[in-house]
């Protein structure tokens, strides 16, 4: 799908094309996030126990997730930048690079997951009781890891394109098709009872392992339906089979020059979300959980700043490709401005419902009382999060990766490690 107008176009108000890209993402993004909820609740209900199981791996996940994002950040940048500057030949060689780097990338990290995972729980002091499901998810999560990189590298490159809506489509298929393998998965065969009509339900029993089946299952999917997106016939980018997929060292170097900080950013965060893991795991299991469900909680309030951080992204990209820096600095400011906005109405209502919010996931009051407070505490930092989306968006749009990076380190390392471990004990 090609974009309905030219989104460089001068007399199109910068309003609009800034909300052309972003409501896409942002309706995508709510949609995931329901998803996402639905997820956790449907484990939820298993215990404390189960949502721990996820919870201790997640902050690694992350940052595997985070190294699939960087390295693609590399290649959709640049895609985006040839585009604005017309040359689409050069922006196709720079997609059939990527398609080399998702299988090296996806597959290096995969292997390294499946070797990382038995031995994680007991390295950030999970309780013994779930250690077998929090190693067993992991292992299964990261068995797609090479359909999760194609995901990101192909929603990326089609969204600095102009196209955000068929990332929005496939990814909330795929979502809702986790949903109901999920439901067959976690579940024993039951009886339910529907409008007073009662059935046995078939269920295969696995509990979080059948969780992160249903995960494996739905990123195959996604992953496979975005990438084949790249190879249709109305997208000015559309590569074949046909063409060259020799290693371009040029075109990898320039893509690496790009990734390298933001890979250092996202090592940067995750390492200390890890280290800030195994500290919340010394305080117990319910605490755990708790603190797990109040982060997922939270999501809610960064889809705003998801949005403009991807019409940041593209608009600048594009803007500077063009040549036209006035142009990437009023898009730049637009999305930074209406991100805030945006994300400072969403914490006001994390802070208003975050009891709701947090008994969505599970019944179980010990988790949900101090989950809800540390959800509206959060919820005073809302617009300052959406700076630092929105800003990081619009920095690697111009090129520069460095100085999101630095500013994580400050961040996660000067502020929230030392403040975090000093209110703890």
């Amino acid at each position: 799908m090609a974009p309905k107008f030219d989104i460089l176009d001068e007399n199109i108000k910068p309003s609009r094309v800034i909300w052309f890209l972003a409501w896409p993402t942002i309706l995508e993004q709510l949609l995931l996030t329901f998803v996402h909820y639905v997820d956790t609740a449907m484990v939820g209900a298993l215990g404390e126990n189960a949502t721990a199981a996820i919870a201790v791996s997640s902050s690694t996940t992350w940052l595997f997730n985070g190294l699939f994002g960087s390295i693609a950040i590399g290649f959709y940048v640049l895609v985006g930048r040839n585009i604005g500057a017309g040359d689409y030949e050069k922006a196709k060689r720079i997609v059939r690079q990527s398609l080399l780097a998702i299988v090296s990338v996806g597959s290096l990290l995969t292997i390294a997951m499946q070797i990382i995972a038995p031995h994680l729980p007991s390295w950030l002091g999970a309780d013994p009781a779930i250690h077998a499901d929090a190693s067993a998810y992991v292992q299964i999560v990261a068995s797609a890891y090479l359909f999760s990189m194609a995901t990101v590298m192909s929603a990326g490159i089609l969204r600095v394109a102009g196209d955000t809506r068929t990332p929005l489509f496939f990814n909330v298929l795929t979502n809702l098709i986790n949903i109901v393998l999920n439901f067959f998965m976690i579940y024993q065969t039951r009886t339910i009872t529907v409008f007073g009509f009662s059935f046995t339900m078939w269920g295969a029993g696995w509990g979080v392992k059948g969780a992160a089946i249903a995960t494996a299952i739905a990123t195959v999917i996604s992953g496979s339906i975005l990438l084949s997106r790249l190879f249709r016939k109305d997208y000015p980018i559309r590569i074949s089979l046909k063409g060259n997929y020799r290693p371009d060292f040029s075109i990898i170097k320039s893509a690496l020059k790009l990734a390298t900080p933001a890979a250092l950013e996202r090592i940067t965060i995750s390492s200390g979300q890890i280290l800030m893991t195994s500290l919340i795991t010394t305080l117990g299991t319910t605490a755990l959980a708790a603190n797990y469900l109040a982060i997922t909680a939270e999501g809610l309030s960064y889809l705003p700043a998801f949005g403009f951080n991807v019409a940041g992204t593209t608009l600048v990209a594009q803007s500077l490709g063009a040549g036209n820096k006035d142009a990437a600095l009023r898009f730049a400011k637009r999305c930074l401005l209406f991100g805030v906005i945006f994300m400072s109405c969403t914490g006001v209502l994390m802070y208003w419902q975050a009891e709701f919010l947090l008994s969505i996931f599970t019944p179980v009051a010990a988790v949900i009382t101090p989950g809800a407070s540390v959800l509206r505490v959060e919820a005073f930092a809302q617009p300052f999060f959406a700076s630092a989306i929105i800003c990081g968006g619009i920095l690697r749009g111009a090129g520069d990766t460095k100085w999101p990076f630095y500013i994580s380190v400050a961040g996660m390392w000067g502020v929230r490690i030392i403040v975090a471990y000093i209110l703890a004990y």
